[in-house]
């Protein structure tokens, strides 16, 4: 009899049929414009975007952040990057028994300090605890709602002005052949960053989680204009995210190496263990797909934040088959595969 393995919850293809066949196969059709089926990061019923996470971070404490950084940062983004404004979270708590008020506490101002600095409040919640050894310390699970962003009709007016636009929405299958392919900064800082303070291997010091809510960056892009698609590409990393919008869209993918943004002590912590840094989960960058006539536009407006002061134009979708190709700075070519989970676990 087949069982539950790590793969089924850490994205990539083993998560996605799995949900697939096994979760979302049992649920009645919803009649809504962006449905469960769609895999989305959030789902819209009634112009109300709506979306729900759960965190089991192992440590709860790391470089950059901790569990309640997380939950409020990767919720908020779900909503953010579909083109729409969150309005509120909800947050639910279940701890293991003998855990400490002072981490409680700890994570619980974590929680209040995101949720401020991004303009979110936490407006609902719920507390459960249980025996000891039944969990791992703590799960927090976050909701959000949100509605549509006051700059999403101009943003996708000055995208129609280049190509068709199918959607109202950022949507996965959006994405057309010419549109530019924008990373918000540098990836695998969070994977890289969990492991030396899991395993304790002592990579570089200066190696920090990504953590946090882009909404105010998404804001920026959305006021330039021409943005069709955006994901955060947590789970199974950037690899996964640009193979979901080739398989969604039905497009092909070029992508320049060497212009994706990566910092060295990353790139040496993953060739030490084997593991490819575009395949890793991150918590702070988001992947967006741009009209190429405003592609400057949009990369200068979120350069100008904080979170996207490293953002990069990586490459361009493409006619062809549903696949990712990286040039490499020799002049090769290869192909990125979807990974099949994200090889470092419990990261988000």
């Amino acid at each position: 009899m087949s069982k539950i393995v790590m793969n089924h919850g850490a994205g990539g293809e083993v998560m996605q049929d799995f949900l697939s066949k096994h979760i979302i196969s049992h649920f009645p059709k919803m009649n809504s414009e962006v449905p469960l089926d769609s895999m989305d990061d959030s789902a819209i019923v009634d112009d109300i975007v709506f979306t729900i996470d759960g965190h089991t971070v192992k440590p709860l404490f790391f470089p950059g952040g901790d569990i309640g950084k997380i939950a409020v940062s990767g919720t908020v983004n779900d909503i953010s990057v579909m083109g729409a404004k969150p309005l509120a979270l909800g947050c639910s708590l279940i701890m293991e028994e003998g855990l400490t008020f002072d981490i409680v506490d700890r994570i619980m101002e974590s929680v209040g300090q995101t949720a401020a600095s991004c303009g979110v409040p936490i407006a609902t919640g719920d507390t459960k605890v249980m025996e000891s050894g039944a969990l791992d310390q703590m799960i927090i699970t976050t909701s959000a709602i949100g509605k549509r962003s006051p700059f999403l009709d101009d943003d996708l007016e000055v995208a129609s002005q280049y190509r068709k636009v199918d959607h109202r929405w950022c949507t996965d299958s959006n994405v057309k052949p010419g549109d530019a392919i924008i990373v918000s900064g540098y990836v695998g800082d969070h994977g890289v960053a969990i492991l030396s303070s899991r395993e304790g291997y002592g990579f570089d010091s200066e190696i920090k989680s990504d953590v946090a809510p882009l909404n105010k960056m998404i804001e920026k892009g959305l006021r330039a204009g021409g943005i069709v698609s955006m994901k955060d590409p947590t789970r199974g990393g950037l690899a996964n995210t640009l193979n979901e919008w080739c398989s969604k869209s039905h497009i092909g993918m070029e992508i320049e190496e060497c212009k994706i943004p990566l910092r060295d002590g990353v790139v040496n912590a993953c060739d030490l263990l084997g593991i490819n840094p575009l395949n890793i989960g991150n918590e702070g960058k988001a992947v967006i797909a741009v009209v190429s006539e405003m592609a400057e536009t949009v990369l200068e407006a979120i350069r100008k934040t904080p979170e996207g002061q490293n953002a990069q134009i990586i490459g361009y979708a493409s006619k062809g088959p549903e696949r990712v190709i990286l040039k490499t700075e020799i002049g090769g070519k290869r192909i990125l595969e979807a990974p099949s989970g994200d090889p470092v676990p419990r990261i988000c």
